[in-house]
């Protein structure tokens, strides 16, 4: 570890500049006025250039010697404007192809891979998120080949989310920059925020930075909500499908005043409908009711320099699965009739409050604070776990620059105050944990061809004691649209085992804890050092514009919290003796072959093996080869506003090895490997006008389905009853309709 942390104080005392400069500001939007994110914006001559931010706006160094300034975006005419001083910039691109028309076919691009971006992010904005119906954000990845769905078990149903060969923990997923699904929320947490809510989603692999924490280990994913300044003022999606579920949401938004704006969202989803396609007299799918209310302010004062958001949030939800007569008034506690009901209670409070110098534009202070109280009551048969969970989230940040803003740095001090109290079958896991840490990262931009991101800060957590958590990301440039990018870091993290394992509780099996006198559940904390490089070549062809990339990347744990499944009577966790390697390799393409016709393919190999008790294996459930294709067709929009979208994701899912039960009675041993399967998904929408569009589409048309995904179903309070080994869909194929509503 110190020569990594020397290495990273080295670089930060080398890398400096001391020119002083001024900066140019402003925004860059359609004719539609809507925000252009990622358009390039650079000096003519002198190759001195940055990218629009999420709401459109720069800065750039700015000297009384530079005239033109040069705007460029795919699929807009690029544009040179004179500049004769650096008073705010206010320019509207316009869309190539379409000069002569006034209303504009597209706005921006579904997803984005940034050429000037130091560390390796994916943006995806709301476009991309309507190629699937996206009821939440656990299903708001299905067109995106970096990040895995896949299924946790075949009772609740839920869907839970895998990068680089590793599973969401080992993710840190935030919410407008402020951590969010962690601790008790871990498995269902990514279902607690509705598809329309989020207005954009930032996809960082690898190490990300130390402003968020020390947790990250495999990557970062940012939603970003839809504001209430930019939001439709009124809007309505209705979805069903022929499993059960309906879902409603209904956005309010309303101008105060000058400065204030607030939004209402409402989400409420049912599914009340039994289904058992395979007959083993157990549901398909959870019975399920929810109900998801948020409040937004926001206050902008740009005069000032000041803009701030704040959020409340109050969720209930609900299921209900099992035996397809199961009924909780009467058959709770049965050992005749199995059935399990999950309860939670959530309450958020999140506030950001930021504030830009005027005078220094390059300059900004930020606050963020977060609270939430996370309350679960459930059952699965005769097991019960409860956790409530309270949690406190602050961090203080300064932003300003070392000479000019080629050197600029972001430093600041963080607080986490996390309350546990978890019951395991009657046993007490309650445990506090604080930490309080600093951290300080360095971003240099020569604005050519070269720029690092490096990062350190310091924690200390009264279970985890005092660490250092280091993390560089490099960029450089060899040719014309050719990046190549590398970064290393240092994760840190407390493995909450049960909340990160509820499946386990739906088995026979027994759990195992070999209690070493570690802080947590008698186990050491995890520890991992994630490595990636990554090359990312721009290309036209046959005059068309697209990309190709390539990634890898390694996960090497120096300590792992090992879940071993490989004996089917019990599941044990125990620290990591041994080797456990993470690596992870992808290639993927984008191109435009035609106008109106986006085509994205990748390719991804898997090689992750732990040392168990029993030997160095790979990891369950985990597909070695996944092939993926996404297709996208529009129409050109009429007069009156109206098109055709067409989207289609393949996947192809290749063998995955399951975990052994060759100690199980014959009927109930399963195959060393699974068969690989392929998923096929489409939906059609047909926009009427800017104000209404209708949907239909199908999730695995294919109708794939694992063959007994419950092993002795038939007597759930048997030696042998397991429904958490699962690797395909369930239910098969599920068709869906549902319908969107605006008003400006």
């Amino acid at each position: 570890m110190n020569k990594h942390i020397i290495f990273s104080m080295l670089i930060l005392m080398f890398i400096t500049d001391s020119l002083a400069q001024e900066t140019l500001k402003g925004k860059i939007t359609d004719t539609d006025k809507l925000e252009i994110f990622g358009a390039n914006v650079y000096w003519l001559h002198n190759d001195i250039g940055v990218t629009t931010k999420e709401n459109g706006t720069f800065e750039i160094p700015y000297k009384a010697s530079y005239k033109k300034l040069i705007i460029s975006f795919v699929g807009y005419k690029t544009d040179t404007i004179n500049v004769s001083s650096n008073t705010f910039v206010n320019h509207v691109l316009t869309e190539q192809g379409k000069l002569d028309e006034i209303r504009i076919d597209s706005k921006k691009k579904a997803t984005a891979k940034s050429f000037l971006q130091t560390q390796n992010v994916f943006t995806v904005n709301s476009e991309e998120l309507l190629k699937a119906a996206c009821c939440n954000l656990a299903e708001s990845f299905e067109t995106n080949p970096s990040i895995d769905v896949n299924f946790s078990d075949a009772l609740t149903g839920t869907r839970q989310i895998q990068m680089l060969g590793l599973n969401s923990p080992y993710l840190l997923i935030a919410q407008e920059n402020i951590p969010m699904v962690r601790g008790a929320s871990q498995v269902y947490g990514l279902t607690f925020t509705p598809g329309t809510w989020v207005e954009s989603i930032q996809i960082t692999k690898g190490a990300g930075s130390v402003v968020n924490g020390f947790e990250s280990i495999s990557g970062q994913i940012n939603a970003e909500l839809v504001k209430p300044t930019t939001d439709k003022k009124f809007f309505v999606n209705g979805y069903g499908n022929l499993n059960g579920r309906l879902e409603l949401n209904t956005h309010f938004n309303q101008k105060v005043s000058e400065k204030w704006n607030t939004g209402l969202y409402v989400h409420g989803n049912i599914r009340s409908e039994k289904f058992d396609n395979n007959n083993d007299n157990f549901l398909d799918n959870p019975l399920a009711e929810q109900i998801n209310v948020m409040n937004r302010w926001q206050f902008t004062d740009n005069d000032n320099g000041w803009v701030s958001f704040f959020n409340v949030r109050f969720l209930n939800d609900r299921k209900q699965t099992g035996n397809l007569n199961f009924n909780p008034d009467t058959d709770k506690g049965s050992t005749t009739i199995w059935g399990s009901e999950i309860k939670t209670n959530r309450f958020d409070f999140s506030g950001k409050l930021g504030y830009v110098f005027p005078e220094l534009p390059y300059q900004s202070m930020g606050l963020q604070l977060a609270y939430s109280s996370h309350d679960q009551e459930s059952y699965f048969g005769l097991r019960t776990y409860e956790i409530n969970h309270q949690s406190v989230y602050s961090n203080v940040l300064f932003n300003s620059i070392i000479g000019d803003t080629r050197s600029k740095f972001k430093t600041g001090l963080s607080f986490t105050y996390d309350k546990y109290e978890e019951l395991v079958e009657a046993r007490d896991f309650s445990r506090t944990e604080t930490s309080v840490g600093a951290f300080f990262e360095y971003a240099y931009d020569n604005t050519e061809n070269f720029s690092a991101t490096l990062g350190l800060r310091i924690d200390h957590h009264n279970l985890l004691k005092t660490f250092v958590t280091p993390r560089i990301h490099l960029r450089y440039v060899p040719w014309e649209k050719g990046v190549l990018r590398a970064s290393v870091g240092r994760g840190k993290r407390s493995a909450n085992i049960f909340a990160e394992n509820q499946q386990l509780f739906a088995s026979a099996r027994q759990i195992n804890i070999n209690d070493v006198g570690g802080s947590i559940y008698g186990l050491d904390p995890e520890i991992a050092w994630n490595y990636g490089v990554s090359f990312l070549q721009g290309f036209r062809l046959f005059d068309k514009k697209g990309d190709i990339s390539f990634d890898f990347y390694q996960t090497n744990f120096e300590n792992q919290v090992v879940v071993d499944w490989e004996n089917p009577q019990e599941i044990s966790f125990y620290n990591l003796n041994g080797k456990s390697i993470a690596n992870s390799f992808q290639t993927e393409v984008n191109y435009h072959p035609i106008h109106k016709v986006d085509v994205r393919l990748a390719y991804k190999f898997f090689d992750v093996a732990t040392d168990y008790n029993s030997g160095n294996l790979a990891k369950p459930l985990q597909p070695k080869h996944r092939f993926f294709t996404n297709v996208s067709v529009q129409t050109n929009k009429k007069e009156n506003g109206a098109q055709w979208k067409f989207d289609t994701t393949y996947n192809l899912i290749g063998t995955q090895r399951l975990p052994n039960t060759s100690s199980s009675p014959v009927q109930f041993q399963l195959p060393a490997y699974t068969d690989s399967f392929n998923l096929l998904n489409f939906q059609v929408t047909k926009v009427f006008s800017e104000k209404v569009e209708v949907y239909v589409g199908g999730d695995n048309i294919t109708n794939v389905k694992q063959k007994n995904p419950i092993l002795e179903s038939e007597n759930p309070f048997g030696a042998n009853f397991d429904s958490t080994i699962v690797y395909a869909p369930i239910f098969g194929s599920t068709f869906y309709t549902g319908f969107r509503f605006k008003i400006d």
